[in-house]
């Protein structure tokens, strides 16, 4: 191989993100893996990954809408405390304003158990719902979408610091994955596209 130019890939570290072996309440599996959703912000998945640099372990936190499968928040810091977790899920509450039917799905980590986190739910008069314990099909989408990101942005570089890919995972979301990554399940458009083709238009008197 070494004549051919040719060198092994070495597997990519692991660091394991989920944290389920505490004493704080969890919440039933009220989405019981029904990842439809017939309108936008009524079902909310969200998880935490991990990104090696040369700097250390970067974090990120994700909330994607099971609508149009768009990252409606998102949060990166170097360190997995609730305040990676609440950040991404305030990044979503301002963006979207959800209404108070949402259902919110997450493993059983300390971060989304957190009293933090369950506040911030609560005061949204979101429904929490959590995985069963060990059970990552439960939370599909969202490892779905963590597995495309490697794939297509992180496993293909070598990351000197957080901050460079911070930068690269902020416009991989922003503008590549929900503007113009084209999803099957969308009927092969974007999630921004597949919004504007779902979207509701108001009626006379109030568009005015």
């Amino acid at each position: 191989m070494r004549q051919n130019g040719l060198y092994g890939r070495r597997p990519p570290r692991f660091r394991k993100t989920t944290d389920s072996n505490h004493d704080r309440p969890v919440a039933a599996n009220v989405l019981d893996r029904d990842f439809s959703a017939s309108s936008p912000d009524r079902k909310w998945v969200g998880d935490i990954t991990y990104v090696w640099t040369a700097q250390g372990w970067l974090y990120l936190a994700v909330i994607i809408d099971l609508f149009s499968r768009r990252v409606v928040g998102w949060a990166v810091a170097d360190h997995m405390r609730a305040e990676l977790a609440v950040n991404a899920l305030k990044m979503a509450l301002g963006r979207r304003c959800p209404p108070t039917a949402l259902v919110h799905h997450s493993d059983r980590g300390t971060q989304y158990a957190s009293s933090e986190y369950q506040q911030a739910l609560e005061a949204a008069e979101a429904t929490c719902s959590m995985s069963r314990t060990g059970n990552c099909w439960d939370n599909a989408v969202a490892e779905s979408f963590f597995a495309t990101l490697k794939k297509e942005l992180i496993h293909r570089y070598r990351w000197l610091d957080r901050r460079d890919a911070a930068k690269a995972i902020a416009e991989y979301i922003e503008v590549f994955y929900n503007n113009h990554r084209l999803h099957s399940s969308l009927g092969y458009v974007s999630p921004a596209e597949f919004e504007a083709l779902n979207s509701t238009p108001l009626p006379a008197d109030m568009a005015a």
